[in-house]
């Protein structure tokens, strides 16, 4: 899996400036003009050779090259047959927009934290030529969509090339096309991931990847075609030979079939022993607690689609009935008229399947219990593993010198272990407060500038984009909410209190300011609804410059904000949050979560490591449910005011408690431990024989 250094322009082709600090900040240093104007992408700048990008040049190879890594030690058997993730979406870095939220951060963190674990792990995936939506709101807080070509000849990506040095092509077909695909391939650390790309010479709908997440059924079922089948003949192409095949969410699950067939033509076997075999391989990552969520098609378009592979797959006598293939997208499979859905092909086909926190564990075992009929829910065999964060990536400057000059020397190569953080008791108040300070002011200048930009695109008044300029206080609480404009994540729910909410930021003596941001997807009209609920807000005449809407959430702003923001507030109505990772990121920041017991928080939640809404009991009734937690949210913010205000040595104290306590549980390198000890391994063992 490693691969030797070549030339210089491996510290710009390789993605890992992306979570090492020092190095971004040598990089803006050296050329600050250059990496303002190239959105922080160090790809994208023309620096001279310098003492400090040779020393970069020579660290990158040191760490490329390390063999002494905990993969290596762990799974040795992986060296030659890797994991293979396979993901719709990967969020790295702002300047390559092939994720719209959470399911691509979450992918971006995982590759990241396997590189630095030294997990044997390669990367699968869409290039789109377009970016998922580029957000603007209008003066009236309507939200429009807009999607700009990505220039993808300024961005760290090469040519996939396979042994003989040739460009690497696959080709898919349904019963209408030819789908053909370019891949390409981009260095993240030790990791490759290779992106296929529709925009080709003989595809016959070269548009076919232009969009995450966009067109109609007959777009979104070809796309997830390409991924799982495309993305196995690309590995096989590439002469790479997974163990594991690891599907993120149900997007990829078509890659069974392929490796059904595949199967099939290297041993001969038939259908059944095809599936079995299979099954072994494959493990499944679920993440979605909400029915809509789940990709569904009907199933005369998933026969269009399939059936040349379907004829492909070969059992003793001849190739399987159309029901045969179809009903493994069915939850009873004996009903023919039952829509195809990609999850349950993929729990059909996963030896392993997980959910992303103990509560989602829980409400995926219901939800799929029909699957399994014969069993009692307890025993459906659905895990979980909870999702974390990669704290290189999230992490503030501030905050990491702290942590750097408290914690053990290599404390960043074991955030995992709990005895690490055993140390964080000893921070003092003092250095807790002032690097909260300096990252609280780094993040009004950086809203100040993007707010007031904003508001002068939007043609607003002059008052107002006055009011941006000057908005927000640097010695203010600061509360941070930003997510997707789902309707059960409850952006709004704030609102309902209006008069608290306008005590709260307009007490001169102990103010409150708040940060929003977040995008509803474009058919998402009540999402977008409560969106213009937000930024109507964020102009009331006593909210203005205190509440305020960043535009066009992505990871730069997400940075931003979870350095920043004292308090993270995140209210879903449970049990509708799977995990929710942006919670997670303001713990290496100095900053504290209020939120209700959902996803990750109803396992982290102690009583003193932050702050709760409402209950773990969730009412039938949507209306009594917000209405509940509207009332134990008003209860709750005085009382986090009052501490950050009046009692500031019992916050600090919750701070080292939520690093105590959090800080080792919620970072991806023990989240992909997690995979790798007790899915990955497993799985490997049983392939590998």
């Amino acid at each position: 899996m490693r691969r030797p250094t070549k030339a210089r322009d491996d510290l710009r082709y390789n993605l890992r400036w992306t979570w090492d600090g020092p190095l971004r900040e040598k990089t803006r240093l050296a050329d600050p003009e250059a990496f303002e104007a190239s959105r922080g992408s160090v790809f994208r700048m023309e620096t001279a050779p310098s003492a400090w990008s040779n020393a970069a040049n020579a660290e990158l190879a040191r760490y490329l090259e390390a063999d002494a890594t905990w993969g290596d030690a762990e799974v040795p058997m992986l060296r030659t047959r890797p994991i293979a993730y396979f993901s719709a979406e990967f969020g790295l870095h702002e300047s390559l927009p092939i994720y719209s939220g959470g399911l691509g951060v979450l992918a971006g963190d995982h590759l990241k934290s396997a590189s630095d674990l030294g997990v044997p792990l390669v990367g699968v995936g869409l290039l789109y030529r377009e970016a998922y939506f580029q957000q603007r709101v209008d003066g009236d807080g309507q939200q429009h969509a807009e999607n700009p070509v990505t220039p993808w000849a300024q961005l760290p990506i090469r040519e996939a090339r396979d042994a003989n040095g040739e460009p690497v092509t696959v080709e898919v077909r349904t019963a209408r096309e030819t789908i053909r695909a370019k891949v390409w391939r981009l260095d993240v650390g030790r990791i490759a991931l290779y992106l296929l790309d529709s925009d080709v010479e003989g595809c016959d709908d070269r548009a076919l990847t232009a969009r995450l997440y966009g067109g109609d059924a007959t777009t979104r079922i070809r796309q997830e075609l390409l991924l799982g089948v495309g993305g196995v003949r690309a590995l096989a192409t590439l002469g790479i030979e997974p163990s594991v095949v690891h599907l993120n969410e149900g997007h990829s699950a078509f890659a069974a079939l392929e490796l059904i067939r595949q199967a099939q033509d290297e041993e001969g076997v038939d259908f059944a022993e095809a599936c079995h075999r299979v099954r072994s391989k494959i493990v499944f990552t679920t993440h979605t607690p909400v029915a809509a969520g789940h990709d569904r098609f009907p199933p005369e378009l998933t026969w269009e689609t399939l059936s040349p592979l379907a004829e492909a797959i070969q059992t003793m006598d001849a190739a399987p009935k159309k029901n045969d293939v179809l009903a493994l997208g069915r939850a009873d499979a004996e009903n023919t008229e039952e829509t195809f859905c990609m999850t349950v092909l993929a729990l059909r086909m996963a030896s392993r399947v997980n959910g992303v926190s103990a509560l989602h564990g829980e409400v995926s075992r219901a939800m799929w219990q029909e699957i399994w009929p014969d069993r009692a829910r307890h025993e459906i065999p659905i895990a979980h593993i909870t999702n974390g964060v990669h704290v290189g990536t999230w992490m503030g400057t501030a905050a990491a010198e702290v942590l750097d000059r408290h914690l053990a020397r290599d404390w960043r190569t074991r955030q995992w272990d709990p005895q690490v953080w055993q140390a964080s008791r000893e921070i003092g108040d003092d250095a807790i407060i002032s690097a909260a300070d300096r990252q609280r002011a780094e993040l009004v200048t950086f809203a100040r500038e993007r707010c007031a930009r904003e508001a002068t695109r939007r043609g607003e008044s002059d008052a107002i984009v006055r009011a941006m300029e000057t908005a927000l206080d640097p010695n203010a609480l600061t509360i941070g909410f930003a997510r997707r404009f789902a309707t059960y994540k409850r952006a709004n729910l704030i609102l309902r209190d209006l008069d608290l909410l306008l005590k709260l930021s307009g007490d001169a003596a102990r103010p409150v300011q708040i940060l929003f941001a977040g995008k509803a997807h474009p058919r998402d009209v009540p999402g977008q609804a409560v969106l213009r609920d937000v930024f109507r807000a964020t102009r009331h005449e006593h909210l203005l410059g205190r509440v305020l809407f960043l535009e066009d959430y992505d990871m730069e702003v997400g940075r931003a904000l979870v350095a920043g923001a004292d308090v993270w507030l995140n209210n879903p109505r449970r049990p509708y949050e799977a995990s929710g990772t942006s919670g997670q990121k303001v713990i290496y920041n100095f900053g504290l979560n209020c939120s209700t017991l959902d996803g990750w928080w109803a396992e982290a939640y102690d009583g003193r490591n932050g702050f709760a809404i409402g209950s773990a009991h969730a009412h039938a009734d949507p209306e009594i449910q917000d209405q509940r937690d509207s009332t134990a949210l008003a209860e709750a913010l005085p009382e986090l005011v009052s501490t950050f205000y009046d009692r500031r040595g019992e916050w600090c104290d919750m701070v080292r408690r939520s690093l105590l306590t959090l800080g080792p549980r919620f970072n991806s390198d023990r989240m992909v431990r997690d995979y790798v000890q007790s899915v990955y391994a497993p799985a490997a063992l049983v392939t590998t024989r």
